[in-house]
Formats: C-alpha cells, structure tokens, sequence
C-alpha cells in the first residue's frame, strides 16, 4: 500500500492496482485460509495417532479443501497435488506404523 507522503504522486494505474490486489486478497483468503487449517488438522490427527476413522475424515477434508483452492487458482495445481500426495503418505506410513515419512 502506498506510504503516508501526502507530496509522492501516484499513478491512477497504480491505485487501480491497489485497488484490485485488495479486492481479489480479501475475495481469495478464506480459500486458502481453509485448506492451510484443513491440512494442519490432517497433519496433527496423523501425528496425534488418532483412530483411523477420525484420520480418513480429515484428510478427506483437507483433500476436499486444497481442491477447491486449486480449482479457484488460488494454488497451483501441481501445488495442491504436491500438498496432497504428501499428506496421503504421510497418513500411509502412520498406519503401516513406520516412522519415516
């Protein structure tokens, strides 16, 4: 955002920008708000070694949520695979009761 000088000029191109980044920060956020909680909840259900039913609805969830992110092109979609695959072994290995993940 701009600084507080009253005597810097701005072009109107640039408070358009201001503007718009505004608009599309607070139209994108709770997307990917709601996928960053939804995968920190999957990652602390699997660590917490939760019961495997509670551990598929999270990541189910989280899966669900960082979908919705990418399909919006608030992440990338190579990003949210990325994200996912990780999770899903993440969850794999904790089931198998191996520790590296």
């Amino acid at each position: 955002m701009p600084d507080n000088n009253p005597f810097k000029k701005y072009s109107p191109s640039i408070k358009k920008r201001w503007r718009t980044t505004a608009k599309r920060t607070a139209r994108l956020k709770p997307f990917r708000s709601r996928a960053a909680t939804a995968l920190r909840d999957a990652k602390f259900a699997i660590e917490d070694g939760d019961e495997n039913a509670e551990i598929q609805v999270r990541l189910k969830a989280a899966h669900s949520a960082i979908d919705r992110a990418a399909r919006r092109n608030i992440i990338h979609k190579n990003t949210a695979a990325r994200r996912k695959s990780r999770l899903a072994k993440l969850a794999k290995a904790s089931q198998s009761g191996s520790g590296d993940a």
